[in-house]
């Protein structure tokens, strides 16, 4: 295989998947073998692309020329490298569970939402090729507008009312910001090709570049920086598999890759250092990881309370990136893989939880534990992992990103993350000694197990089990990302 046929693979493989499900309709068996096999071979031609990149081989290609100078193009850098890998890799075990959570719940238009996964990732794959800002917006868009039916499935009136703020806010921050920062872009510095350095120093400074990179934070709406993150929790309304979507595998994922690839390939990290216009973002990033994490304790509700988690998960990134340092880089680089990891865990149980009990809320799940070992066991590690304790991946991420707040001169910063992990404990260990510890409700005593379907329980075993794998391949993303951080 030619390197020019895998990279359009990338974009043939979700849209003949898209088709063959969509003619599948009334064909459940038939419909969740194509989703399992696309999925496969896409990561199949990801990991591919990988090893042919990292052997030296040029991943690039142009697939339409725009405007002179600027091209419908991808080019693959090592943050692409790592988001390809957790989205195509994470849409596997997500379509399994998908199988064990639908069937379960007996969920209406299944054929619409198994159509919509594969546009979905690969906008998120379109996004972590980009060669630049104007390929990376259109993907960007894409991902936006596949995800948004996916959100409104339930079709009842709060699935409305969901999927109404998820595409407004998105849209909104997208047209109103995102792209009136790129046109900046071009008139500044006659391109927005991501290059390694940036491409803006010398062209603006001062108050101008501290609006350019706030129009950048805040447009880009899926990193969900307060106050944009409210389409976030809203988006809730969605099954849990769509939950896990957004919030491990592609939209908050490519929000915050994305704010990560615009501070090191259009900024360049040596600039905002030496100018200090991103300090505010640190700021910025530090209040909204400590709000969230504070509005995450009061929630019942489960996916309520791990969606706020994630609002103050994402902002370890942006503070990763906004400390300007090749610590800083690397712990918001690790943070985008291990998050994932621990994060879809903790969705995976919750949609087990109420496949097996029809359970939403934290208050009413005392004694849960003790009928769904193997669930609860899962989500402790999961839990376990985005406090940050090893030998679990997610220790790794804040390691790094406390050495960057140090490299930065902010301790300050430090003592935030410490905070961070202590509210982590807070409002995500309880989840685990109600269900363990307390004395079961009525409608929940009982002898033996209670799972959910296989489909579901083995899911959230492998995301669990690869949050110890992380622990352990952090070097390799280390070595993958360290020369773009200029640890090299």
């Amino acid at each position: 295989m030619t390197m020019t046929l895998a990279l359009w693979l990338v974009l043939i493989i979700p849209v003949a998947a898209t088709v063959l499900i969509l003619m599948s309709a009334g064909k459940p068996n038939q419909r969740e073998a194509v989703t399992i096999l696309s999925a496969l071979a896409l990561f199949a031609n990801v990991l591919w692309l990988t090893g042919e990149v990292l052997s030296g081989t040029p991943g690039e290609i142009t697939f339409l020329t725009m405007l002179p100078g600027l091209d419908l193009a991808f080019r693959i850098e090592p943050l692409g490298l790592l988001f390809g890998l957790v989205a195509s890799g994470l849409w596997i075990i997500n379509s399994l569970y998908s199988i064990g959570y639908m069937r379960g719940n007996r969920e209406k238009h299944q054929t619409r939402f198994y159509a919509c996964f594969p546009i979905a990732i690969g906008g998120a794959l379109g996004i972590a090729y980009s060669a630049n800002l104007a390929t990376m917006f259109l993907f960007y868009e894409v991902l936006t507008l596949s995800t948004w039916p996916l959100v409104a499935h339930k079709q009842n009136e709060d699935a409305k009312a969901g999927a109404r703020v998820y595409l407004g806010v998105l849209i909104a921050t997208s047209i109103g910001l995102f792209l009136p920062a790129i046109i900046w872009t071009w008139t500044l510095a006659g391109t927005v090709d991501f290059r390694l350095g940036g491409i803006l120093a010398g062209h603006v400074e001062g108050v101008a570049l501290i609006a350019l990179l706030a129009l950048f934070m805040f447009g880009i709406g899926k990193a969900a920086l307060m106050p944009m993150h409210r389409w976030l929790p809203s988006a809730m309304v969605a099954p849990t598999p769509v939950s896990a979507l957004l919030h491990a595998v592609a939209v908050v994922k490519a929000g915050v890759f994305s704010v990560l690839k615009v501070m090191v390939y259009i900024f360049g990290t040596d600039f905002m250092a030496e100018t200090g216009a991103s300090e505010w973002l640190v700021y910025a990033a530090a209040g909204s990881l400590t709000l969230a994490s504070l509005i995450a304790m009061r929630k019942d509700n489960l996916k309520a309370r791990l969606a706020y988690s994630t609002v103050s998960q994402l902002s370890y990134v942006t503070l990763g990136a906004a400390l300007a340092t090749s610590f800083g880089v690397v712990g918001a680089a690790l943070q985008i893989a291990m998050h994932a990891m621990g994060k879809i865990t903790l969705f995976f149980g919750a949609g087990a939880i109420y496949t097996a009990h029809h359970k939403t809320e934290i208050s009413e799940m005392d004694g849960l534990g003790r009928r769904m070992p193997f669930t609860y066991g899962a989500m402790l590690i999961g839990a376990l992992s985005i406090i940050g304790l090893p030998p679990l991946g997610g220790v790794w991420a804040k390691w790094y990103l406390m050495s960057g707040a140090v490299d930065a001169q902010m301790l300050w910063v430090v003592g935030i993350l410490m905070l961070s992990s202590l509210l982590n404990v807070a409002y995500l260990l309880p989840i685990m000694a109600r269900g363990f510890f307390k004395p079961p409700a009525e409608d929940v005593a009982g002898k033996g197990l209670a799972e959910a379907p296989a489909f579901c329980v083995v899911p959230l075993c492998l995301t669990a089990l690869g949050c110890v794998v992380l622990f352990f391949m952090a070097g390799d993303i280390i070595d993958l990302i360290a020369p773009i951080a200029g640890m090299q």
